[in-house]
């Protein structure tokens, strides 16, 4: 297909945190002047749009349906500009927070999710749309509105598909562990992967959370690497919020990271219970915490190989797995401050680094083994425990 002279770039449509108007903004390919056109038929929306030097933007109001997993309701958006027209499918919808409560179009809401990783069996690091949408069936079995997409961005399709399922996402980039966070080149490749994953889902209302890291040691350098990070994702995409798996003080042990004052949601991975032996270190730990933002638990979780049977707590068994998640539960959901769970994670996958008897190759703290198909205990116990909390 053969581009017109002067060609969309790119185009985008959002509503604004007063919930009743969209802004729409559309960049050309030139440095020109223009005169575009954005449509939403179903809206009645028909506007002239003023292009100064390839960019321009324009407002209207909003009377439509606020997208939401319970109303995931998509608008066709038609732009038109210098002879060039696209067409996106677009919900609308505002995520914000207030004090340690996160809100979707004002109203508070609780994060029930999974993490999933694009792994598959068969096709190995290979995302394909049957896939995806499998995934977000089990999502709905489990009772979830939410998941991570962990640890780096995953293929495009997944969140236009949660756009029409209803699932919120947590979108990252791979800044995990210790990589060279006094690297210019390292920063830069950092950056630049934000900033194209920004500019590829910014239309896409399932996502809610840009992740700028996981599990990285609090020092200096990393702190100036990821609140730089942080501004990226702000000054790109002011509409959303930003988080990062964050780690905790252990000599206090308390929810404390530098990182957490450039971020507006906490995410913390913990594992009370399965790599430590009892929750008695979660119960202080969350005692201890007074934070004045959201905090989610990004990453929870115990290993059970299906099909292995046993009562109390013997590791890789379905039953602990499955009491692990009761157990974790219980102490979250009477948190105030924490606002969701990202469970670690719906099906087992591969990774050569887990090599004990139970594992041989394969991380065992899916919800669903490998296959895809064969629940595990946990899977029935938590959907219980996300359908005792409530419809939020």
């Amino acid at each position: 297909m053969r581009l017109p002279t002067v060609a969309i770039r790119h185009a985008t449509a959002a509503l604004e945190p007063d919930g009743k108007t969209i802004r729409f903004r559309i960049t050309l390919d030139a440095d020109t002047d223009a005169s575009g056109r954005v449509r939403i038929p179903a809206l009645g929306i028909d506007t002239t749009v003023t292009i100064v030097r390839g960019q321009g933007e324009c407002t209207a109001q909003f009377k439509g349906d606020a997208w939401s997993p319970d109303n995931p309701v998509c608008y066709d958006v038609i732009y038109e500009a210098g002879g060039d027209a696209f067409r996106d499918r677009v919900g609308f919808r505002t995520i914000a927070t207030s004090g340690t409560d996160i809100l979707l179009n004002g109203v508070k809401i609780w994060l029930k999710g999974v993490c999933v990783h694009e792994d598959d069996r068969a096709l190995g690091k290979v995302s394909t749309e049957a896939d995806v949408r499998r995934r977000f069936r089990h999502l709905k079995e489990l009772g979830a509105n939410f998941a991570r997409l962990s640890h780096y961005p995953h293929h495009e399709h997944v969140a236009r598909i949660a756009d029409e399922e209803g699932i919120l996402l947590w979108a990252e980039v791979p800044v995990y562990w210790a990589i060279a966070f006094d690297d210019a080149d390292t920063l830069a490749d950092a950056e630049n992967q934000l900033s194209e994953l920004i500019t590829r889902d910014i239309n896409r209302a399932s996502i809610i959370l840009w992740g700028v890291g996981n599990e990285n040691a609090d020092t200096d350098a990393r702190l100036a690497f990821m609140s730089r990070l942080a501004t990226r994702a702000r000054s790109l995409d002011p509409t959303r919020l930003v988080s990062a798996a964050c780690l905790i003080n252990r000599e206090t042990f308390t929810i404390e990271d530098r990182l957490a004052a450039h971020l507006d949601v906490i995410g913390i991975n913990e594992y009370f219970g399965w790599y430590e032996p009892d929750f008695s270190s979660l119960d202080r730990l969350l005692a201890n915490s007074d934070p004045d933002r959201p905090v989610i638990i990004s990453e929870t979780g115990a290993d059970a190989l299906a099909g292995h049977r046993s009562a109390g707590r013997v590791l890789f068994t379905e039953d602990w797995q499955a009491e692990f998640y009761r157990q974790q539960m219980r102490r979250i959901t009477a948190t105030p401050y924490i606002a969701g769970i990202a469970a670690w994670l719906l099906y087992d996958y591969r990774t050569e680094r887990r090599q004990t008897g139970f594992q041989r190759g394969w991380n065992r703290k899916g919800l669903i083994a490998e296959d895809k198909e064969t629940k595990k205990l946990a899977f029935s116990a938590l959907a219980e425990q996300f359908a005792a909390f409530g419809a939020n």
